[in-house]
């Protein structure tokens, strides 16, 4: 798989990155350390080699199965790993980047971001100026080579920017969800970031797996999607499924494999893909092969507006 330049940086990661937040079992339901393992070996081997973790995903348990899964073949992969928002002190910061070290059992990491901005979740608002310092010594030290935020606004990210290279920024992004384009988008443009697309398959409706009837099990974070769990935006998702599964056909690909395709031809658009097992992981990495034409782009384009038009200016993708 062909490697793209991360922002301006020297790192070099994959338009497909595998993301490992259900590694971490936390807000997950039916998740084997054993299939994980072997999920994230299997997308090495298939060419995802750039793999998205964060301290926050099971309390590091994410960053050590990560490290249980690829340490052997450390150089040849590129590890993105995030510090919360409750942790974001200059001194805090230190510490995290440490654990997180320790936990992926490496002594640099590629990309580091800071998973949410400063307030969120309840948490103690620090100047962004504060945590900024800490990430811009961390890369001077050599343990990480890369910076990153992910769940900014435009704003977030032009203040964020006034204190060092932001090289990445990680939203919520798909053909079901795509409030940055309106801002966000341009402005990474502008400023040479790369976007890294989060929940680009919608948490798995882009798939087509999940019917009008489907409950989730106890437990499962997405029954609080917005997207799942709002009636009137699962059916617009529905009529939107039905309409692109002819071109699936025509392009000899899945739906996945087709939204996919769809987002990572998106200016600077990388995407993020989780995967409960091996074979997941395959079907995922077909998704870099799937070519589309520019009219195929358009119609998918008008598709997705189907279930996008309708909803509120709200970037936050869950109603926790």
């Amino acid at each position: 798989m062909k490697t793209r330049v991360l922002g301006q940086s020297d790192v070099r990661i994959t338009p497909i990155l595998m993301g490992t937040w259900q590694a971490g079992k936390k807000m997950w339901t039916g998740i084997d350390d054993a299939r994980m393992v072997s999920a994230i070996r299997t997308a090495y081997k298939s060419g995802i080699t750039a793999i998205d973790t964060a301290e926050q995903y099971g309390d590091g348990y994410s960053e050590r199965i990560v490290a249980q899964a690829l340490s052997d073949v450390r150089d040849e992969v590129v590890y993105a790993t995030k510090v919360f928002s409750n942790h974001l002190k200059y001194n805090q910061v230190l510490e995290a980047c440490d654990r997180s070290l320790r936990n992926l059992k490496t002594d640099y990491i590629d990309l580091y971001q800071i998973h949410w901005p400063s307030g969120s979740w309840n948490t103690e608002v620090v100047p962004i100026e504060e945590t900024m310092s800490a990430m811009v010594k961390l890369k001077e030290d050599g343990k990480i080579r890369a910076i990153g935020v992910s769940n900014f606004s435009r704003e977030q990210l032009e203040e964020a920017s006034q204190y060092g290279r932001i090289d990445s920024l990680q939203p919520p992004y798909s053909l079901f969800w795509r409030q940055i384009e309106k801002d966000l988008m341009p402005a990474c443009v502008d400023r040479e970031i790369s976007i890294l697309a989060y929940s680009p398959l919608a948490q798995g409706l882009l798939s087509g797996k999940f019917g009008r009837n489907h409950q989730f099990e106890v437990g499962d974070h997405r029954s609080k999607n917005k997207l799942f769990f709002k009636q009137d935006n699962f059916e617009r998702v529905q009529t939107a499924l039905d309409r692109l599964r002819p071109i699936a056909q025509r392009k000899h690909c899945t739906l996945a494999q087709l939204a996919l395709a769809w987002t990572i031809a998106q200016p600077q658009t990388h995407a993020i893909v989780g995967a409960r097992n091996a074979e997941q992981v395959t079907d995922n990495a077909k998704a870099a092969d799937v070519d589309l034409t520019a009219d195929d782009i358009a119609e998918i384009d008008e598709i997705g507006r189907i279930v996008t038009d309708p909803l509120r200016e709200n970037n936050v993708l869950w109603e926790f």
